[in-house]
C-alpha cells in the first residue's frame, strides 16, 4: 500500500513587510496614530492611512510614511496592484525611504517577479544596512530563485542583527531542509518552536523528523500542532500519515476524518482516508472515498490504482 504525501507540504517562507516608522511630532491625532501603529490591522492601518491621505495633513517623509504604510495594509490584504501604487509614491516622495523598498520588495515577491523584489531589498538594504525584515526577505526571493546559499547568507545575517527573529530561523531551516541537511534544519526549526510555537513551527519540524524516520517525534509534533489549532487540516492529516506508517489504520481513519471536516478539498486525504478504510476491509467506503479523490484530481495514480485492485474501474 502506498500513501501519498503531497499534502504534507506545509513549509512556507515567511517575508514580512513592516510598517513604516517616521518622524516623530506634536500634531498627530488618532487617524495618524492608528496608520502608523505597530498594532493596528490591516484593515484599520488602510482605513487610517487613507484618512491621513486624503486629508492632505501630512507632507515628506509624513506623507511617504503614510502612502507606505497603506501599502503595508494593501499588502497583508493581497490587493497587491494598489499596494504596489502606494509604495511606489511612498519611493517617489522619499527616495531614501528604506522600509518603502523593503515593503515594495515584498509586493514583487508576492506577484513573483523576484529580480524586481531583490532590487528593491538591495536598495532597502543600501538605504539601513541594519535593517533584519531586508535581508530575510531577500533571502525569500533568493530561496525562490533557487539560490539556496545566498538566501542561508542572507538569513545569517538577519540572525546575526536581531537573534530573536523567529520567522528568520524558520526560513532559514526551510533553507536547510531543501538541501536536505536535516541536522541544521532541527536546530533551526527548534530555535524557531522556542521563540514562537506556532502550528507551522511544529508542522515544519515534524517534517524532517518524519523525513530523518524518527516518525514518534514527528507525530508528537503533529500533535502540539494540532492542540495549537485544532480547526486547522494540518496537523490532524499529518498526523494521520505517520499513524498509516505505523500501522496505526483506525487512528489514521480518526485523523482523516478531522483533516476533511476541516478541509474537505484536499485530494490526499480524501485518498489517504480510502488506504485506511481499505486496510481495515470497509471496501465500499474506500471505493466513496477514492473516487471523491478523482474528483478533485482525476490524474492521482495511487487513487486509480486501489480502485483497479478494489475492481471498481
Amino acid at each position: 500500500m502506498r500513501v501519498s504525501v503531497g499534502h504534507l507540504a506545509s513549509l512556507a517562507v515567511l517575508a514580512l513587510t513592516c510598517a513604516a516608522p517616521v518622524p516623530a511630532a506634536a500634531e498627530g491625532g488618532p487617524a495618524w496614530e492608528a496608520c502608523v501603529g505597530l498594532a493596528s490591522t490591516p484593515d484599520e492601518r488602510v482605513k487610517a492611512c487613507s484618512t491621513v491621505i486624503d486629508t492632505k495633513s501630512e507632507t515628506g517623509r509624513r506623507l511617504a510614511g503614510a502612502y507606505c504604510n497603506r501599502g503595508h495594509g494593501l499588502t497583508e490584504r493581497h490587493e497587491l496592484d494598489a499596494a504596489l501604487a502606494d509604495l511606489d509614491e511612498a519611493v517617489k516622495l522619499d527616495p531614501n525611504y528604506a522600509c518603502a523598498f523593503n515593503n515594495r520588495g515584498r509586493v514583487y515577491s508576492f506577484k513573483r517577479d523576484y529580480d524586481r523584489a531583490i532590487a528593491d531589498y538591495d536598495q532597502a538594504i543600501k538605504l539601513d544596512p541594519s535593517l533584519p525584515l531586508a535581508y530575510n526577505n531577500r533571502g525569500e526571493s533568493r530561496y525562490n530563485k533557487r539560490d539556496l546559499d545566498g538566501a542561508i547568507a542572507d538569513f545569517d545575517t538577519a540572525i546575526k542583527l536581531n537573534p530573536n527573529y523567529a520567522g528568520a530561523y524558520g526560513n532559514r531551516g526551510l533553507t536547510y531542509y531543501r538541501k536536505r541537511d536535516m541536522t541544521r534544519a532541527l536546530a533551526d526549526y527548534t530555535t524557531r518552536i522556542k521563540l514562537a510555537p506556532d502550528l507551522l513551527a511544529y508542522i515544519d519540524r515534524g517534517n524532517v523528523f518524519r523525513d530523518s524516520e524518527q516518525l514518534d517525534r514527528a507525530a508528537a509534533d503533529y500533535g502540539e500542532a494540532i492542540r495549537i489549532a485544532p480547526t486547522d487540516a494540518r496537523g490532524w492529516r499529518n498526523r494521520g500519515m505517520i499513524r498509516l506508517y505505523q500501522g496505526d489504520n483506525k487512528g489514521g481513519l480518526a485523523d482523516y476524518d478531522k483533516a476533511l471536516q476541516y478541509d474537505p478539498s484536499d485530494v490526499f486525504s480524501w485518498n489517504n482516508r480510502g488506504q485506511a478504510k481499505m486496510r481495515l476491509g470497509d471496501k465500499q467506503g474506500a471505493i466513496a472515498d477514492f473516487r471523491k479523490a478523482l474528483v478533485l484530481r482525476p490524474d492521482l495514480p495511487t487513487a486509480r490504482e486501489a480502485l483497479q485492485r478494489l475492481g471498481a474501474m
